[in-house]
């Protein structure tokens, strides 16, 4: 079967396609054949030995943290997410715990339902989890034009909250799209310009210099709170009582299903801005570190 390995750390160059043998499913495990995985900045970090302290790998290495497929002896569709540093994503076929698999949701392509796991868990994990999102609250989400921050200004708008979010001019329409009452685009104006009144909850998606960024809690009202999906060293303001809490996804397929279950009914889109092929991989992880991309990238297999 074609897959994606990496033997070193480096640059994309190192995602190379190429044949091994079909992986065969061991205890608790069922063989899915894949309909399509993702890229993810994560990836980029993996792949470029930028992250080897917090996420040691085995090499030689199958990335794609996310994926859709169909379960070989039943045809079930489903998604999953496989987790960091497990990967495995970027092969035709793929031996996937049985118990890390949802039903897939039924009324997209099914190689499009490989945007939603990590990038829909984060999402619904840093509002709700870390966040504590209530109805009536004003949300800022700094970086909405990505996937993470896409769901993010959709499941805070479904929640009842008054959702400001920063874009881009190549987002802002997929932004407001989403359902932000306020886009502020922050190539043109400063966000502590732009926010005239406190919010309640931070959630950041970008990751930049940790100094500027620490100074975005001055937007969040006194003892409000402050989430970073980047794992950052963020600075809290002791004396406002906002403090910085940085957040690590983690698998909950309890929480994916419900995400599933939204899409199906219509509550949550799936923006998905482009479809590579697997031998793309490479070059997708290029634009992705040269910002080139935009909402979720589906690589199809």
């Amino acid at each position: 079967m074609r897959t994606v390995r990496v033997t070193r750390y480096g640059t994309p160059d190192v995602l190379q396609v190429t044949d091994v043998d079909r992986p065969v499913p061991g205890e608790g495990e069922v063989l899915v054949r894949v309909a399509a995985t993702t890229f993810n900045p994560v990836d980029a970090a993996v792949r470029g030995g930028w992250m080897t302290e917090l996420i040691p790998l085995q090499l030689p290495y199958t990335p794609g943290i996310d994926l859709a497929g169909t379960v070989v002896d039943t045809g079930e569709p489903v998604i999953a997410f496989l987790g960091v540093p497990v990967g495995g994503g970027a092969a035709e076929y793929a031996a996937v715990p049985r118990d890390l698999l949802v039903p897939a949701p039924t009324s997209v392509p099914l190689a499009d339902a490989a945007a939603l796991p990590i990038a829909g868990l984060t999402a619904r994990q840093g509002l709700f989890d870390h966040g504590g999102l209530r109805a009536g609250q004003r949300v800022l989400v700094n970086g909405a034009g990505g996937g993470v921050g896409g769901f993010a200004v959709q499941l805070a708008k479904r929640a009842g909250a008054h959702v400001i979010a920063t874009a881009g001019p190549r987002s802002r329409a997929a932004v407001e799209a989403a359902g932000a009452d306020e886009v502020v685009d922050h190539t043109r104006v400063a966000l502590a310009d732009a926010v005239t009144a406190p919010v309640d909850l931070l959630f950041n998606n970008v990751s930049g210099d940790p100094a500027e960024l620490s100074r975005l809690t001055g937007l969040v009202r006194d003892g409000g709170t402050a989430v970073s999906a980047p794992p950052l060293p963020l600075t809290d303001d002791d004396a406002r009582g906002v403090h910085w809490k940085v957040m690590y996804v983690r698998n909950d397929t309890a929480q994916l299903a419900e995400l599933a279950r939204a899409v199906d009914a219509g509550e949550l889109r799936l923006d998905v801005s482009d479809r590579r092929p697997l031998a793309d991989l490479a070059a997708v992880h290029a634009d992705g570190e040269a910002g080139r991309l935009r909402g979720r990238v589906v690589i199809t297999v």
